[in-house]
């Protein structure tokens, strides 16, 4: 009977050091609990930009939150960073690849908008980085400090939800770090002689809804108004698909066209018009089918079943998101009509 140490010597080199870099993954610790998923770090191709890709589908155990995107900016007097992502452990491991990358400390965290998956590293940064200014666009002041008729009341029932769903890695000590700075329309800024513009572009996705441009270097970070290689997310309140549409019109519009676009949920892209395609076609697709539904008086149950969703439903997120979805741009349509 062979032992199992001859066993082991059987199997490939390369096989064993997958294996090693599996325990190892497995037990990276954090100040906020170990996390065990890959956390590559990749550049924008000639630029010193940074980004970390979330995996696709909805935030989970499976996931553990890592659902989002988020990235830096390298300059000689600081880094820039966007977006924090959604617990405070992938924050920190976000904060280890920036200090992997440079000793600049961090000038500032810009948030796309203040949703749970985007905004709960901030705590990381907060307790490990010399608590840098946060900027957002105005509203999200709304969903810190909201009124009981406000944002503020689903900000704390989100962080609930998640320290169950996000368990371990989004527990009691889970904070919400409001921003330091705010803006309205927009606004400009110089870091290390690098250029960058910040502009609302919401409600869309979400009231803040803001992109940063980093001219030097022709790079856009989109945030959620750009979801490239999964289902968006309409399913909300607070969601206003017309201006949605208005803000990717703009975005297509940008002369120069940026170079790279790095969005809120999937892959990165070297092409704007690209990049947009997904998310446009799919909410005027949606938005189509539900206003001729409204109008033929068309049951929603029956109009959802009656709709051909072949060129999304193997997408991630599709199962989990796209019911939501057209159920809420229906009401909508049904409300346009009266």
């Amino acid at each position: 009977m062979p032992t199992c140490a001859s066993r082991l010597l059987r199997v490939p080199l390369c096989v064993l050091l997958v294996i090693a870099a599996s325990v190892l993954a497995a037990e990276t610790p954090t100040p906020y609990g170990p996390v065990s998923l890959p956390f590559k770090l990749y550049q924008v191709p000639g630029a010193p930009v940074y980004y970390v890709i979330g995996h696709s589908g909805v935030p989970g155990a499976d996931n553990e939150g890592h659902t989002s995107n988020a990235g830096f900016v390298v300059t000689e007097e600081g880094v820039v960073v966007f977006d924090a992502l959604g617990t405070p452990a992938l924050g920190y491991r976000l904060l280890q690849r920036i200090r992997e990358v440079t000793d600049q400390p961090i000038d500032r965290i810009v948030i796309s908008h203040y949703h749970a998956d985007h905004i709960y590293g901030l705590q990381a940064f907060k307790e490990h980085a010399g608590d840098p200014p946060v900027w957002a666009q105005r509203q999200a002041l709304g969903y810190v400090d909201g009124t009981a008729s406000s944002q503020g009341e689903d900000a704390q029932r989100r962080l609930a939800q998640r320290r169950e769903a996000l368990f371990p890695w989004v527990d009691e000590s889970t904070i919400i770090v409001p921003p330091d700075h705010t803006f309205d329309t927009g606004t400009t800024f110089e870091v290390g002689r690098i250029s960058f513009e910040l502009k609302h572009l919401g409600p869309a996705h979400a009231p803040g809804d803001s992109i940063m441009l980093v001219k030097d270097y022709g790079v856009l970070f989109s945030g959620d108004v750009i979801y490239k290689g999964r289902v968006p997310f309409l399913d909300s309140p607070e969601t206003d698909i017309d201006r949605w549409l208005q803000g990717l019109d703009y975005l297509s519009s940008l002369e120069p066209q940026p170079r790279y676009v790095i969005p809120g949920h999937g892959r990165p892209s070297d092409n704007l018009q690209q990049a947009i395609a997904l998310t446009r076609d799919y909410i005027t697709y949606v938005r189509t089918a539900m206003r001729k539904a409204v109008a033929d008086f068309v049951p929603f149950d029956e109009a959802y079943e009656a709709t051909d969703w072949s060129a999304y439903k193997d997408l991630p997120a599709f199962e989990a998101s796209n019911r939501g979805n057209a159920y809420r741009i229906y009401l909508e349509m049904e409300a346009e009509s009266f």
